[in-house]
C-alpha cells in the first residue's frame, strides 16, 4: 500500500473496533463478546479502513487481531448481515462481497505482520480473517469452521478457496469448505492451520509476544518477506527467483542489512531501524 497520504487525517476514534497501540505494535479488537464477536457492516467498513491507514503511517511494525470474550469471532451477524442481505439488490450484494473481499486483501497485502490470536470460535468470516493474518496462535478451546454452505452460499467465500489450500493443501480445503464441519485445536494444528498452540488461557498473551518479537525485529525484511509470499503464490520459478534477486539487491543497500554486519564484528545485537 501507498505511504503517501491523502489530505483526509487519521481516524481519532474507531466506532466497531477497540484499536490500542504499545511502540509498533498495534492490537485490533473485535468488541462484541454478547455476540462472539459477530461482525457488521461496519465492522467489516472499519477494518479496511483502519489497515489501509495503518500502511501508511508505517508507525506499525505488527498487529495482533483479537476477539474480546470467550469467541474470537463468529462469522457475520444472522440479523444484521444475513438478514439485510434479503433485501438487497444485486449491485448492493456485490458491493458488500467486494468490501469483505477488500478487508482479506488489506490482511495480506499490509506491510507488516499480522497475529491473529485465537480463542473459541473462528465461524464463517472469522475464520476467513483468522486465515488470512500470518500467524495464528491459538487457545486450546479454538474451534475454525468455514460455514458458507451451510447458509446456501459457496465455500469459496472472502478468498478462502484461494487462502485456504495453500495454507492446509487441497484435501483438507476442500472438506473444510464443502462440508462445514468445525475443526478443533488439536486436528487445526496437525493440519497446519494454526501456527502455535498456546496453553490454555495463553493464546492473548503468546500472540503479543510473537508481535512484539516482529516488532523489534528488521520491518522492512518482514514486510518484504510477507510481499514475496504473497506474489510469489501463483509464479512459475522463474518469476520468482527473478522477484528474489530483485528485492535482496534493494534490501543490500538497506540500514538493516549495514547494521547487521555491524553489530556481528562488533559483538553486539543489531538494532533494527527498518530501513
Amino acid at each position: 500500500m501507498s505511504p503517501f497520504p491523502s489530505s483526509a487525517p487519521s481516524t481519532a476514534a474507531w466506532r466497531h473496533l477497540r484499536v490500542t497501540r504499545d511502540e509498533g505494535v498495534a492490537t485490533v479488537t473485535l468488541a462484541r463478546p454478547e455476540k462472539l464477536n459477530a461482525l457488521t457492516f461496519g465492522a467489516y467498513a472499519d477494518l479496511r479502513d483502519l489497515l489501509a491507514e495503518l500502511s501508511r503511517e508505517r508507525s506499525v511494525r505488527a498487529l495482533v487481531l483479537a476477539g474480546e470474550g470467550r469467541g474470537f469471532c463468529s462469522g457475520g451477524d444472522v440479523d444484521e448481515i444475513i438478514g439485510a442481505t434479503l433485501a438487497m439488490d444485486t449491485a448492493q450484494l456485490l458491493d458488500f462481497n467486494r468490501m469483505t473481499g477488500q478487508v482479506v486483501r488489506a490482511l495480506r497485502e499490509c506491510p507488516f505482520p499480522v497475529v491473529a490470536a485465537v480463542q473459541g470460535v473462528a465461524a464463517g468470516a472469522g475464520a476467513v480473517l483468522a486465515l488470512a493474518a500470518d500467524f495464528r496462535v491459538a487457545d486450546p478451546s479454538a474451534r475454525f469452521a468455514f460455514l458458507f454452505t451451510r447458509v446456501g452460499l459457496s465455500g469459496g467465500d472472502m478468498g478462502a478457496a484461494y487462502l485456504l489450500p495453500r495454507v492446509v493443501g487441497l484435501g483438507h480445503a476442500t472438506r473444510l469448505l464443502m462440508l462445514g464441519d468445525a475443526v478443533r485445536a488439536p486436528e487445526a494444528e496437525r493440519i497446519g492451520l494454526i501456527s502455535e498452540l498456546a496453553e490454555e488461557g495463553r493464546a492473548d498473551e503468546r500472540a503479543q509476544e510473537l508481535a512484539r518479537r516482529l516488532a523489534d525485529g528488521p520491518a522492512l525484511a518482514l514486510a518484504q518477506t510477507k510481499a514475496l509470499l504473497t506474489a510469489e503464490l501463483d509464479m512459475p520459478l522463474a518469476a520468482s527467483v527473478e522477484l528474489d534477486a530483485s528485492t535482496q539487491a534493494l534490501l543490500m543497500h538497506g540500514e538493516d542489512y549495514a547494521e547487521f554486519h555491524a553489530a556481528f564484528t562488533g559483538k553486539r545485537p543489531p538494532r533494527w531501524r527498518g530501513r
